[in-house]
């Protein structure tokens, strides 16, 4: 198994699963050359994707998404709302546009999408059993609803989000419309939440947790893993031991393979 976080924040998000010979990109909020390229640091070629999964609509989710479809004619996979809220539809081969359904295969993987509490039209996280592997994504999450802490439960590997941390968010640049909007039940998720959800839920020890999604304004990945080791530390895991953290950035890939991170 690998997952390679090419790019994850506010400024746009992809990231590459390889599970057993099967290929998936989720999301493509980065442009389709810096996907191309961060994919050729793996020793991936576009081309050879099974499959893009796309969460949601937002543009640090699909930036990307035009030219990477038209170039290398790969199947894409959303909700079909999502599809409707994705401009650049009109533009990309018919036959790469698929319907997300809520459980599919694809290549050697069982995919199960689960919805979100997010401000867009149908947004999921997602789910990828291979063999005795679960590995869970989810970011983007305004709260951590029954149908999110199901989808997390058993986990061996999780993107979860770890958007801002409360006081940063408070004091920063912020309009107080978009604090509100962020700090809201459809909005994004904080270090101290991220940090108590993994704390209720049961995984598969050891579980590899990737932080994601910071924002670039009021949060810092240091910090995030730091507020999120400290509340694991103070229930009794062990940082590192039970839960293995792993921070991801905007600009630069983190990498997981075979246990092993290189960041």
């Amino acid at each position: 198994m690998q997952v390679h976080i090419l790019a994850s924040g506010s400024t746009g998000n992809a990231v590459y699963f390889q599970l057993g010979k099967t290929k998936i990109l989720v999301d493509a909020g980065i442009s389709a050359r810096r996907i191309e390229q961060g994919l050729a640091e793996v020793g991936v070629r576009a081309c050879d994707l099974d499959g893009i999964l796309i969460t949601h609509e937002h543009e640090d989710h699909i930036k990307g998404l035009d030219v990477l479809i038209r170039r290398h004619e790969i199947p894409v996979y959303t909700r079909p709302l999502t599809w409707e809220g994705i401009k650049c539809r009109d533009r990309l081969p018919g036959y790469c546009c698929k319907e997300l359904p809520m459980a599919f295969s694809l290549g050697g993987v069982r995919v199960e999408a689960f919805n979100i509490s997010h401000d867009a039209a149908d947004p999921v996280g997602f789910v990828f059993r291979y063999g005795r592997q679960k590995l869970v994504m989810a970011t983007d999450l305004g709260c951590i609803t029954p149908p999110v802490e199901q989808a997390m439960k058993d986990a061996n590997i999780m993107v979860l989000e770890s958007n801002h941390d409360p006081q940063m968010l408070i004091q920063g640049p912020y309009p107080p419309f978009l604090k509100q909007r962020i700090r809201g039940k459809r909005g994004h998720l904080s270090n101290y939440d991220a940090g108590q959800v993994l704390c209720r839920i049961p995984w598969q020890k050891p579980v590899q947790v990737f932080l994601a999604h910071l924002s670039k304004q009021n949060n810092a990945p240091a910090l995030a893993e730091q507020t999120v080791a400290n509340i694991i530390s103070k229930r009794g895991w062990k940082p590192g031991e039970d839960i293995i953290l792993h921070r991801t950035y905007p600009d630069m890939t983190t990498s997981w393979v075979s246990g092993k991170a290189n960041n």
